[in-house]
């Protein structure tokens, strides 16, 4: 047994399942995961030595490849000076300041700890501001672990939410309601059959916990004209993408199209846990201790994390060069895949947003949860040991989106296109 393997076994006797996360067990491989000791670049160690070249970068945070020296060194400054307060720290403000004038429909933001948390603080304050209690999210769409964002969709279309974990209680779901993504006579029909209940949709304009799908050009607007028409609050849930598919995220990828409330986290605390909301001021300002809307957080704008988001965020706007890099490294790990998939016969359909991409085992085009549960899960799992083997590690699931770092080099990306020629050319 090595090391990592040991180390699996004797964290599943303290923790459950081993992790404190449940993606990292493994378990939809059907492997144990190697145990990271470090990471450098574009690349990690395991506690073995064994060396990868990273597609996950802490699933979506490290834009910037693992220990950059300007986010190490910023760290390295505040952590001399103490780690937390309590107390109001200019570095939140400067951080805060950054992403207002950065972010097109961000008047103010509220730090937090999690996307979870960020998306959970959001739907209260809508509801608040509208004063109904139902809300709409879509298939295949992950907000993070609370109560009403744990719901699936039921039979018929107007189903109401069925809870997806136990401990969910029941009555949550009837105020959960889920539509199809990308389906705009879907969601004309829940609006009419709830007509002035929905307080607001939760979206991510750019999904990654189904792979990488994105809205149509067509669905965003129509999404935006019938939130608008019914009076219900547009949330963005850009916690993947945000910074990530361009430095104003997927909102500038649909000009035009103004959301209310925008979730962030990842990429603004550039590796350390953080999450934001932010918006339109009149709703924003609904909240403590301005506002009748309770949130709150001890660590909430933790100057760790304010300070390696703020070097991060500060890096990529000084850099629009980077996006560009990025951009032609996904385009070229994008066309590697779908030749190696003709050259070998093998049926791959590819989803790509900047440097956000994902492929799915299958012929057809994937644009909702349908399209990618009906890729060939099986053949993911052959692919994605192989591909370990081969030094490249990669999201453990065909539901995960793989993220691409500007500390990859174009040799780099050959290293991992000869790997997938590799790997294709001996799928069963």
């Amino acid at each position: 047994m090595n090391k990592s393997s040991a180390y699996f076994e004797r964290s599943k006797g303290v923790m459950p399942g081993g992790v404190n996360s449940p993606a990292r067990a493994f378990s939809s491989v059907d492997m144990d995961p190697p145990f990271i000791e470090r990471g450098e670049g574009a690349y990690i160690y395991d506690e073995e030595g064994n060396k990868y070249l990273d597609f996950v970068g802490s699933w979506g945070p490290l834009i910037l490849g693992h220990g950059d020296e300007d986010v190490v060194k910023g760290l390295e400054e505040v952590i001399k000076k103490g780690t937390s307060f309590g107390a109001p720290t200019k570095i939140e403000m400067e951080m805060a300041e950054l992403m207002v004038d950065s972010l097109p429909n961000v008047e103010m933001v509220r730090m937090v700890n999690s996307g979870t948390e960020a998306t959970m603080s959001a739907l209260r304050l809508a509801k608040a501001f509208t004063g109904r209690s139902k809300i709409v999210k879509f298939e295949g769409n992950y907000h993070g672990h609370s109560d009403s964002l744990l719901i699936k969709a039921g039979s018929g279309a107007l189903t109401h939410g069925v809870p997806d974990s136990l401990g969910v209680p029941e009555e949550i779901g009837r105020n959960t309601l889920t539509a199809n993504y990308n389906d705009l006579d879907n969601l004309k029909a829940i609006f009419e059959a709830n007509k002035e209940e929905i307080a607001a949709v939760i979206i991510e304009p750019v999904a990654g916990n189904m792979g990488v799908i994105s809205m149509t050009e067509e669905f965003a607007r129509g999404l935006r004209a019938l939130t608008k028409e019914h009076g219900i609050i547009l949330i963005y849930d850009e916690v993947m993408s945000g910074f990530r598919v361009s430095f104003q995220g997927a909102q500038s990828l649909y000009p035009g199209i103004a959301p209310d409330l925008i979730c962030y986290g990842k990429i603004i605390g550039g590796g350390l846990p953080v999450g934001a909301f932010g918006g339109r001021k009149d709703i924003m300002s609904m909240l403590g201790p301005i506002g009748p809307v309770y949130q709150a957080g001890t660590l909430s704008g933790n100057p760790l994390a304010m300070r390696a988001g703020f070097e991060t965020l500060n890096k990529l706007g000084k850099n629009p060069e980077f996006y560009k890099k990025l951009e032609a490294m996904a385009e070229k790990l994008e066309q590697g895949i779908l030749q190696a998939g003709e050259r070998h016969r093998i049926p791959v359909t590819v989803n790509r947003v900047g440097a956000m991409i994902s492929l799915f085992f299958t012929d057809q085009s994937v644009r909702d949860f349908n399209g990618a549960n009906a890729a060939d899960q099986q053949r993911f799992k052959t692919y994605f040991k192989a591909m370990l083997e081969e030094g490249i590690y990669l999201p453990p699931s065909q539901f995960e989106a793989l993220f691409l770092n500007v500390q990859m080099t174009e040799e780099d990306l050959n290293q991992a296109i000869s790997a997938i020629d590799r790997v294709f050319s001996e799928l069963p």
